[in-house]
């Protein structure tokens, strides 16, 4: 029977609907999805994969494709052996009232194995994220390095043509002419390659060769880094296991018999498999549906009700693709599943700037790098800082929400002088060889020969920017910030400059002209999702879980309650439910390598209430 329907007899006459059958169907194909798709499928099952949109990978081919990953093999090998009961006390400690502990033990645990699982069983490898530190570094339990890890770079020519054909590729605005760089020594070697490293110069020089030789020959990039590396993996392994991925196939509604999901109809393209005449396709899911659909960070109305200072809904800039609308909580709901308020922050909030385009198109950059640099602040319309720049994307918006007076647009400008600007990037505004005047002439950057000038051009009061400036380079020439210790921690430290003393992330704001970039609240992505147990299952009345339904990535409510303690804990979360939802769907009792799943975690194994 469908969902929300009397039956299937008396259902009013609509498009031809052909109907198939598999194992497992996940709707949508983020980290998440694709995550619990691969897990599924290695453990022998048939899993239909469904896209609303023309391209896989959602937000996570956008993003970094950093996942937290506490203990994890590779720091293992490194000789980094952490007890459970540290990266647990860190987040006992930062997420206080929304730790839950069910959630995060079952995150803890399953983690290291889901690392394990795909480095070692699939074509998804990693490197490992040894210098990258937890955000708060003065919290007990927070960890200084080897709690992340990252996708392996990797050239598409090998991934298959149909992987190639379908995967979402790099977001233009946080590349260089469609070439993605990634953290850590590819993009040190950027940054210095242009003060004489010799080193740094041959790797960015090969780099950019190689890729222009790519946009010669295909038009596109094809030296995947980040995120999209993380999605070309995945749909690699998915297509090696024999996972049926279907684009442009949004799902139209669950199908349940007796209380229990049963599958979902979905639009199908004319000519897609098993329906080569379009119109609507029943898959019957015998195990289950997995809602991996990305959140609804595009949804206005929604915004509106749960986002903060967004009277429209419209005052808010998400860097996640168009198609996540909220269709999965919308599909959760319809079966009786609920959306979770009990959360600190409803989105992964990331300040961004708007950079318009000569053809109209508006891009969104997100502010992740350039805030840590040494000799930027950030400062609102009274031209007083508010905010530590150095510490997470996340607090800086939560900084901006709580300090922009109640009727006022909520913005603020990262500020910086000629040195910085042509040292590092600001925003889109790429450093040196870069030149500045295309990003001037479009009104991205605003420039002035004096503070006093850049304030007035920008609309910021220009004395207490100028007081503001005075008292920042008073205390960065000591290497110190006694307003917001800004470089105080090893996260803040890292994305400093080391080679700037004191303290590098310090630096005087000194030798015009100066710049700004104006900065707006935005997001990777929704923290509010739909509940669920340990298990990654949607629960419904009175805490019970829907039986054949689970939620995992941005459609299940975020294990960190609001919170963003570390870089990655969108990711490394998505990745890991989906892999805890996939063997439990599966029924698996012994973890890939061997061990036993319910010896070693205290599992539920394969319940007869999956």
């Amino acid at each position: 029977m469908i969902a929300d329907e009397p039956g299937a007899a008396s259902a009013p006459a609509g498009p031809r609907t052909a109907a198939i059958d598999c194992d497992v169907l996940v709707i949508g194909s983020g980290a998440g999805g694709l995550s619990a798709a691969v897990t599924a499928a290695f453990h022998g099952l048939k899993v239909i994969v469904v896209e609303k949109e023309e391209k896989c990978g959602g937000a996570t081919a956008f993003s970094g494709g950093w996942m937290w990953a506490p203990r994890n093999p590779l720091a293992v090998a490194d000789g980094v052996k952490e007890d459970i009961e540290l990266p647990r006390e860190y987040l006992r400690q930062r997420l206080g009232e929304n730790f839950d502990a069910a959630r995060v033990d079952a995150l803890l645990e399953a983690v290291p194995h889901m690392v394990g699982f795909f480095h070692t069983k699939t074509k998804l490898q990693f490197v490992p994220g040894s210098s990258i530190s937890d955000i708060y570094g003065k919290t007990p339990g927070a960890g200084t390095g080897h709690r992340s890890v990252a996708p392996k770079p990797i050239n598409a020519r090998r991934l298959s043509k149909t992987v190639r054909a379908t995967m979402r590729r790099q977001l233009y605005e946080t590349s260089f002419l469609g070439m993605g760089i990634m953290a850590g020594p590819d993009l040190r070697a950027f940054l210095f390659a242009m003060r004489g490293d010799a080193k740094a110069l041959w790797h960015a020089t090969w780099r950019v060769g190689l890729h222009l030789w790519d946009l010669l020959t295909h038009h596109y990039g094809l030296q995947l880094v980040n995120g999209t590396a993380l999605i070309g993996r995945l749909m690699q392994s998915a297509e090696n296991l024999g996972v049926d991925i279907r684009v442009s196939s949004p799902a139209l509604r669950l199908t349940t018999d007796a209380g229990r999901v049963t599958g979902a109809v979905v639009a199908s393209p004319r000519g897609g498999p098993g329906d080569e005449q379009g119109g609507e396709l029943s898959i019957h899911a015998r195990l289950g549906v997995v809602l991996a659909t990305g959140g609804f960070p595009n949804d206005v109305a929604r915004r509106k009700q749960y986002f903060p200072r967004v009277p429209t809904g419209e005052e808010h800039w998400t860097l996640a693709p168009a198609g996540t609308s909220g269709d999965g909580i919308t599909l959760g709901e319809s079966v009786g599943g609920h959306l979770n308020h009990n959360v600190a922050a409803p989105a992964a909030y990331c300040p961004v700037s708007l950079v318009h385009y000569r053809n109209g198109r508006v891009g969104v950059f997100p502010h992740i790098m350039d805030r840590g640099k040494p000799g930027a602040i950030g400062v609102l319309k009274n031209g007083r800082r508010f905010v530590n720049e150095a510490n997470g994307y996340h607090d800086y918006v939560l900084g901006m929400l709580a300090a922009v007076p109640e009727g006022e647009p909520v913005e603020s400008w990262l500020v910086a002088d000629h040195t910085f600007q042509r040292r590092y990037p600001l925003g889109m505004s790429k450093q040196r060889p870069v030149p500045t005047f295309p990003y001037l002439r479009n009104g991205y950057l605003t420039k002035g020969r004096t503070i006093e000038e850049l304030a007035r051009n920008c609309g910021i009061d220009p004395a207490g920017l100028a007081a503001t400036v005075v008292e920042f380079n008073a205390n960065a020439r000591r290497g110190a910030d006694p307003l917001f210790e800004r470089g105080e921690t090893p996260f803040n430290r890292y994305a400093g400059d080391p080679t700037v003393k004191p303290n590098p992330s310090l630096a005087p704001i000194k030798t015009g002209p100066f710049y700004a970039v104006k900065v707006l609240p935005g997001s990777f992505g929704t923290f509010m999702g739909l509940e669920t147990d340990a298990r990654a299952r949607v629960l419904g009345d009175g805490g019970k879980p829907i039986a054949g339904l689970y939620a995992v990535g941005t459609d299940q409510a975020n294990v960190m309650g609001g919170h963003y303690p570390a870089g990655g804990i969108n990711i490394g979360p998505a990745m890991t439910f989906g892999y805890v939802a996939g063997r439990d769907l599966a029924g698996a009792t012994a973890y890939e390598d061997g061990r036993d799943a319910a010896v070693e975690n205290g599992s539920h194994g394969s319940s007869a209430q999956r």
